[in-house]
């Protein structure tokens, strides 16, 4: 049975998905990321092994657009948010993926995520903003689950491609980082 480096030439995928304050990732605060790690099965058949979703404090002066709030539901002065700020969310985000890279014999991670054109712009720019040197995600390569939704399925939206694949879906908890990343996950 092939391992999961093997299986994706040395790449470890890593499902993500952001939530964002705007959509420009040089002005727009990052505000929540969410992470689900892959493993094989003794079948071959990829499964989430762990998650992690962090809150992010905004960057001094980045822009927070109203609509987005609105959009994803997050509440900057939720007592129970506890954000970090965006190099401590990055080191411990990249922390356990590291370790997962080397622990599965890969040489990097690889960022999956619907639309991921959007989130690694958005995680890109956050490593750069704070000078993150320990980044284990190849700078440009991703998986999409939206073309792959739109290939398989004839679906682009995430919530149409996994009730489309058979993924229960609840509206209500969708635009949260770790409830796309899982279902994002489920989807891959």
């Amino acid at each position: 049975m092939p391992s999961i480096s093997d299986r994706f030439r040395g790449f470890l995928p890593v499902v993500m998905d952001l939530e964002t304050g705007g959509f420009n990732p040089s002005t727009d605060a990052l505000l929540e990321m969410a992470i689900c790690m892959l493993a094989m099965d003794d079948f071959g058949r990829l499964v989430i092994a762990d998650s992690l979703c962090l809150h992010i404090e905004p960057f001094d002066g980045a822009v927070i657009h109203q609509k987005s709030l609105e959009f994803t539901g997050i509440d900057l002065d939720d007592p129970e948010r506890n954000p970090l700020v965006e190099k401590e969310a990055l080191r411990q985000l990249c922390l356990p993926v590291r370790k997962e890279v080397r622990a599965t014999g890969c040489q990097r991670a690889i960022m999956v995520a619907h639309n991921p054109i959007f989130d690694l712009g958005f995680f890109n720019a956050m490593v750069e903003r704070t000078g993150y040197k320990r980044n284990p995600f190849h700078p440009f390569s991703s998986f999409d689950t939206a073309t792959l939704g739109g290939l398989v399925f004839g679906q682009t939206v995430l919530s149409r491609a996994a009730q489309s694949a058979g993924i229960e879906w609840n509206e209500s908890l969708a635009h949260s980082a770790l409830y796309d990343a899982t279902k994002t996950a489920e989807l891959f």
